[in-house]
Formats: C-alpha cells, structure tokens, sequence
C-alpha cells in the first residue's frame, strides 16, 4: 500500500495539488498548519511531491489567499477589501504595505500612495486585480505618521532650500523654507523633519531639526550615520547628571553582604583601545588537579535600577554602537567606563559564576553570587596572546598568523609574564571547552575583521585584519560557558537550579520567563544553494542530515577553503546562509553554539538584554514570581531589533572609512575578486585591503550581458563571456564617492 501511495503521489499535477492544499485550508479556516504536518495530512511522501507542494504554497501566498506566520506555518488568509498596516516607501515607486496580520507585502504604487511616508500606520483598500499582475492596494488614509527623520546636504539659495539626501526610500528631494532653517548654511549636514507633503505637491516640504555641521567633518560625518540609523550621537544632558549623582564609593554593609573575592587572582583581557571592561576572570587552585574559575560581571544592576531615568535611556538604546573611531555608549560614561569598569587595583562589585573543574575542564559544581571584586592586571589581548606562543601553549595555526599591531606591555603593570601558570591553565581549559562544542555541533566562523588605523582628525592612514587567537578564544569560552549556565539554571525543568546568592540555595521546578539568545537553524532551501555554490570552488557541503552533522559538514567545507584566495567569499555566502541570532523568551536552543540553553549575561555595561538577565537571575534567586511573559517578548524585540540597526549604522562607519580611504588611490590598479552579481553591475572586494567596490554594467560595454541569479553570474549573449561569483579580477579605481559611500572600478582589460 506504502509503494502504492507513492506513485500516486508522484503522478499528482500542480493543479490537483492546489485543489488539496485548498481543501485542506478551507475545511480548516482557523487553524494553523506547519509545513510536514501539511505533508503528512496531504499523504505527500516523496521529495518531487513535497517540491511541488512548497510551489503550491508559494503561489497562494502570491495570491495573498494564505499568511505564513512564523516561518512554514500557514493559515487561510481572511479577506478583506480594507486593510490596516506599515507603509514602506522605495524611491523606484514601488512602494509596499504589510497588513497587521501579517502575510506578503502588497504593492502600492506611487500614484496610490497619498504620499505615505516610510513607516507610517496606513489604511489601504485592496485593487481589483489585473490578468498577470500582483495585487495592488491604494492608500486610502494615513492612521499615523512614523517619526522618520531624513539626513542629508543642505542646499541653501535665496528664498528656499533643498535638502540633498542619500536616503533610498526617498526618491524627490526636501524642500526647506528659510524660516525653518533652525541656523543651518549652505553645506552643512542636517537631519530634517517632513512637516507636510500636500496632495497635489511633487516634494514634501520639511523643517531642521539639528545642525550636525560641516559637511566632509570626520566627527559631522559620523553623527549623520548615526543619525540615518535613528541611532542617538549624544547624551540627554538630564541622563549624565543622573549619573553623576551616583557615588562611586561601595558602602561597608554592601560588601558584608556580599562574597568577597578580593583576595582571588583576578584580570581582564580586552582590546588595546577597552575603557569599559565589564567581565574578569579569577583562577585559584582548591586541591589536586582541581581549579575554581570565576567569571566576574560588572553589577550594572545594582547602579541602573528598573525604571530611573539612567535605565530608560539605556533601554532605549538597546546596545552600545562600535563605529570604526568611536563608541558611542548604552550607559552614561561615569558608570561604563568608571563606575562600573572592573578597572585593576580598584574594589569592584561583581555577578558572578564560579565553576569549580578539573584540568579536563569539566565543571564538577557552580554557584551564582553576587561579588566583590578586584582585578590585579588589565591585559590587552596581544600580551595575552605573547605569553601563550612564548611557552609553546598557543595552536599551530597562530604561529603562521604574525600579530596585529602588537602594543607594547604597560609599563604601570607588573610585567604578564608573571602571569604565565594561571594563563596557560585557562587557555588548556578552553581550548578542551572549545573541542568539545565543536564536537557537539558548534559552526566554527572565525572570519577576519577588518580595521582601520586612524589619525587623530579621523583619517584612515591603514588597513589591517583582526584574527581572532587562542587569547581571544580563551575569554570567549569562559563566557560562553557562563551564559550557557545560567541559562540552564532557569530554562532546564524538573532539575533544581544550583545557584545560590550569599550562600541561599534556590531550586525550582517549571521554567520561569527568561530572556535567551536564541538562533534558528537554517533555512533547508538555502543550504542547497550554498551545497550548489560552494561546488564551483570544488568544494563539498552535504546540506541534509541532523543538526548536528550538518554544522559538522559546514565546518569541514569552512576548513577545506582556508587559506585559499575564495576563503572570505565562501565564508561570506556561508554566513548569509545562516539565520541571524536574536532575543526572545521563547527557547529554541542556539544552533551556532549547539546548546540547548544560550543566554546574555556577560556584557551589561554594553547589551541591555544582559541587564534584564541579571535583574531576572537576582529576582528569581530571592524567591520571586515569574514577570510577565509579554512585557519581556516585547523588549527582546526592541533589543534585537537596536541590535541589528547597530550593526548596520557600523558596517556603514566602515564603508565610509573604505571610500576615504581609497580616495587618495584613484587611477591606482589592484587585483580583485567579484564578490557580488546584480543586475546593475559586478561588485568586487581588492585582495590586499577587502575595501569593496561596483563595476557599473553600463561599463561593460563588450557585449550585452544578462543576470543567471541562479548560476551568480553574469554572461554575454554574444560572446559567452562569463563573470561568476569568486572570478580573479584587475580592476582600476575610478571614483570614490563619500557622500554615497561607493566605490566605482573599471575592470582592466
């Protein structure tokens, strides 16, 4: 019957399968389907039958007749002519609208828009639908206007005034009244707010809200990335005097009720350029092939209460920004870089997990507590890593990798050398710690990171690669191993928690809300494609099988392409392969890691989510409630959504660093690799420097050329000529444009 059932699966047209999968939807209008439970009902057993039936699904979602939400789950879509929803505006006119319930953007064109805004809560009513086009809605009444903010070149004359921006959702420029100014001159970088847009008007009319300055200005020219992002670029005067009533010195009873660890061998180990050093670790031996390892965090919690002015703002902000010549901070300079820094030589106030393990770095027993501590050295991570290769202690791989911009040992400290047992025995731990997650099914991404030296107005003087060492690696772990374990302390039911706070031990039975790290795994889809990609390079990657052996084959295939001249193509389509990680209380486990329970805990003078973890992890420590479940979703949201928004307002700080930086080499040749395919040009990355740039398809002017999206490729009706993904290039620069941040190179023929 078995066999019977699959060649009758096998012999099923699409539209047959169409008139299931919709008799399945609407004899079940209010449930919710996830996709093998689709499979399973629908009898589909074989690969083509599942293939067809994900066609299937696509179409009707096409259609907007079904709604996926979450990922693979779907529903008959409720229909109805008028819709509530987000606006988004593209400058091609293509504008778009998602309805509340979720679903496939619809599109609105320009003309149907009521000039919506980015952003902005809208009423649309859906168009009668045209033979062989999409669905189109008209924006029939704007709810409420997003707070969206434009940054740009002002463009001053007579009587009025332009703003010139970059901003792609935006396709006509602002106009500015004189009266409306707010001091701004020709030239200046300004972030303006559009106070109308009538109907019949071609530009929306806007106000200044803040001068950043002269345009070409390092410092200007940070603040209006900043700016773009919706990122803040200064502190609310109200939030630093906040922070300067907070005294510094720790009251005598405080400590009473702490565990003191004073009197432990403590460090940090931080770049060269740290001022906020929010984690040390302390190592004592306590008997025979048996360590206690503490991993000590700043007690931001104690200094930020729930609620105050100080944790509003920090909560807002979500996360502190790295750019490539700043940071711009979550908290107050007085707390992270004073206050809070686990500075050496001074009495700190510490979370702590205290692992007691063995030389195999197996933890025996743990505890949680809240600490008083004192670092005895600040490490940079080259003087770390100098000792390690000095005593043969570091991995083969980093005596081929010289140092990067090795610093000179401080002259205030006591030399590291003297330091050298308790740093070998914590990189033996970790290094075991490291194989055994690997083992488990952790994805192994050490990709280089590209950093700039600068001058002291900002100016990019170099290019230089961080690699991740064996130092790097030794902090890493430990910290992972303390998120990892406080985390199972909340998340694991039926096991009683072991921590304890001042010697109090604190069991339970059920899982209260928590806020984890959680990372999906991959989408199955794009693994094929990456199998099929990284097959060109030939190079091998098995796309199915267990979680487990799949990572297992991404690192293999990650490790057979080091070294060669693809490697940071291949690393790059790998990464993009991945689902990106993020904060939730709802626990999926962290595929990346390979752990089962993954949380925050080890930065919270920089990530607003470890906050919330060390609020959570004392609260339920003292015996209480478990907070409200939705409150908390709603601000892992925020955190993981400020988090994304940082990341790109830095890759944006780098991207303009690279654009300076090339400025002065224009007409220079360099060798290359295509790094991107688009329809509108080749994108290539130089070799020596990994600054990236656009080959303009307007010039490839030897024949016409077509986009194959599938092959990565472009290629010549006439000649065949084919330029691939991860092909060797000459390239010469041929213009550098900041304000776009874009690099244009011709290719050397």
């Amino acid at each position: 019957m078995s066999k019977g059932k699959n060649k009758t699966t096998k012999r099923i047209t699409k539209r047959q399968l169409a008139e299931r999968v919709m008799g399945l939807f609407e004899g079940h209008p209010k449930e919710n389907f996830e996709l093998k439970a689709i499979f399973r009902l629908l009898n589909l057993d074989t690969h083509p039958a599942k293939m067809l039936c994900m066609d299937v699904l696509e179409a009707l979602l096409q259609d907007d007749i079904i709604a996926e939400k979450p990922r693979y789950t779907y529903r008959l879509k409720q229909q109805s002519q008028t819709l509530e929803g987000t606006f988004c505006r593209k400058a091609n006119g293509k504008n778009t609208f998602t309805p509340d319930g979720g679903g496939r953007p619809i599109l609105v064109a320009e003309r149907n828009s009521l000039h919506a805004m980015d952003g902005d809560r809208v009423q649309v009513t859906m168009m009668a639908r045209r033979k062989n086009h999409v669905r189109e809605g008209m924006v029939t009444e704007i709810l409420k206007r997003a707070d969206r903010k434009y940054v740009g070149r002002l463009e001053a004359h007579r009587d009025l005034a332009f703003l010139i921006t970059e901003d792609r959702t935006l396709a006509n420029d602002i106009i500015i009244p004189r009266q409306h100014l707010h001091g701004a001159r020709n030239g200046d970088k300004v972030v303006v707010r559009i106070a109308e847009w009538p109907v019949h008007a071609k530009n929306p009319i806007g106000r200044v809200v803040d001068v950043l300055g002269e345009a070409g200005d390092n410092t200007t020219e940070m603040h209006a990335i900043l700016a773009e992002y919706g990122l803040p670029y200064r502190y609310p005067q109200q939030v630093e005097e906040a922070a300067n009533r907070i005294p510094a010195e720790i009251p005598e009873e405080e400590i009473r009720r702490r565990e003191d660890m004073r009197q432990v061998m403590t460090f940090t180990i931080d770049p060269r350029d740290a001022k906020d050093f929010d984690d040390a670790i302390s190592i004592r031996k306590v008997g025979v092939s048996m360590w206690e390892v503490g991993v000590h965090i700043a007690d931001v919690s104690h200094y930020v209460q729930e609620g105050s002015i100080i944790d509003r703002e920090a909560q807002r902000r979500g996360t502190s920004i790295y750019l490539v010549d700043r940071t711009v901070p979550m908290l107050p300079e007085r707390l992270c870089n004073n206050i809070c820094s686990l500075r050496p030589d001074e009495d700190k106030l510490t979370y702590s997990v205290i692992f007691l393990m063995n030389e195999r770095a197996e933890v025996k027993d743990w505890h949680l507590a809240k600490t008083v501590t004192r670092s005895n050295r600040r490490f940079i991570y080259e003087e770390v890593q100098q000792v390690l290769e000095a005593h043969g202690e570091a991995s083969p791989e980093d005596y081929q990798n010289p140092g990067d911009h090795m610093a000179p040992e401080c002259p205030d400290y006591e030399p590291a050398e003297h330091f050298a047992d308790e740093l070998i025995t914590l990189n033996r731990m970790a290094r075991q710690l490291r194989q055994r997650r690997f083992q488990e099914g952790a994805v192994d991404f050490d990709r280089q990171e590209t950093r700039f030296e600068i001058d002291p107005q900002g100016r990019p003087l170099n290019v230089y690669f961080k690699v991740a060492k064996d130092a790097n690696k030794l902090v890493e772990e430990f910290m992972l191993l303390a998120n990892r374990t406080v985390a199972e302390s909340i998340g694991k039911q039926g096991k009683s928690s072991r921590q304890t706070v001042n010697g109090k031990p604190v069991s339970g039975k059920s899982p209260k809300v928590f806020v984890y790290r959680i990372h999906e795994q991959p989408d199955e889809n794009k693994l094929m494609n990456l199998s099929e990609f990284v097959l060109k390079f030939g190079l091998k990657l098995k796309p199915t099988g267990s979680n487990k052996t799949v990572s297992q084959n991404i690192n293999r295939m990650l490790h057979d392409v080091k070294g060669r001249r693809e490697q940071n193509l291949v690393e790059m389509v790998t990464l993009k392969a991945m689902m990106k990680a993020k904060y939730s209380t709802q626990n999926i486990g962290h595929y990346g890691l390979a752990f089962d329970y993954y949380t925050h805990f080890t930065s919270p003078i920089r990530r607003y989510p470890d906050l919330m973890v060390h609020r959570l992890l004392f609260r339920y420590a003292e015996g209480g409630r478990s907070v409200m479940k939705g409150k908390y979703e709603e601000l892992c949201e925020h955190a993981s959504q400020m988090e994304q928004t940082a990341v790109q307002a830095e890759r944006a700080s780098i991207k303009y660093k690279e654009v300076e930086f090339m400025q002065e080499r224009i007409g220079q040749e360099f060798q290359g690799t295509i790094s991107g395919v688009t329809e509108y040009g080749l994108f290539v990355e130089i070799d020596e420097n990994k600054c990236e740039g656009l080959v303009p398809l307007r010039d490839l002017d030897d024949d016409y050329y077509e986009l194959d999206e599938k092959n990565y490729c472009l290629w010549g009706r006439r000649h065949h000529r084919r330029y691939s993904l991860g092909d060797q290039v000459r390239i010469r620069i041929a213009s550098a444009n900041l304000e776009r941040k874009q690099l244009n190179f011709t290719l050397v023929k």
